[in-house]
């Protein structure tokens, strides 16, 4: 009798629960794929290219329209004396712009009066710069809190002077 039954010790085929399942083969995968993502080499992160390097340098208005924003060219304006590099803001200043007339120009008259129109620009560009004596004091301290806002925001380039004066001559040499 005792040769008749099976032994408990051998369990039967059937029962015995294999390794071998498609479950475990799925589940091991699963585990080298993200053993490899872990491990594996990282490049290294590349950097964005530096803008390219702004000298200041000294503007007439002849030399200061081409900087409109036209023909990739960067965003310039003037606002006493001072030119700034308005590109960043060129939805503003630039071609289509509510602001694209003072673009590559003296933008100090109109931004004191309020006016953006062409008007409010230097019509001579050969000729002197405007010395703005003729605002009131609301008009200089509306040019003065623009010329803050500016220099908060953007980067000084150059400064404009007017053509054939000293400073002119010297920086064209």
């Amino acid at each position: 009798m005792a040769d008749d039954q099976p032994s408990a010790a051998f369990p039967q085929a059937a029962q015995v629960a294999s390794i071998a399942s498609p479950i475990n083969f799925i589940l091991l995968a699963l585990l080298v794929v993200l053993v490899y993502l872990r491990l594996r080499p990282v490049p290294p992160p590349t950097l964005p290219k530096a803008p390219a390097p702004i000298v200041f340098r000294t503007f007439t208005p002849p030399t200061l329209k081409p900087y409109s924003g036209l023909k990739n060219m960067p965003v310039y304006l003037a606002v006493r004396g001072r030119v700034f590099d308005v590109t960043s803001g060129s939805n503003f200043y630039g071609p289509g712009g509510p602001y694209e007339n003072f673009a590559g120009r003296d933008a100090s008259r109109g931004l004191a009066c309020g006016s953006f129109d062409e008007d409010m620009l230097t019509k001579d560009l050969e000729g002197p710069l405007d010395d703005l004596k003729d605002l009131g004091s609301d008009e200089l301290q509306s040019l003065q809190d623009w010329e803050d806002r500016f220099s908060e925001k953007y980067l000084v380039v150059g400064k404009l002077v007017a053509v054939g004066s000293e400073e002119a001559t010297k920086a064209m040499s």
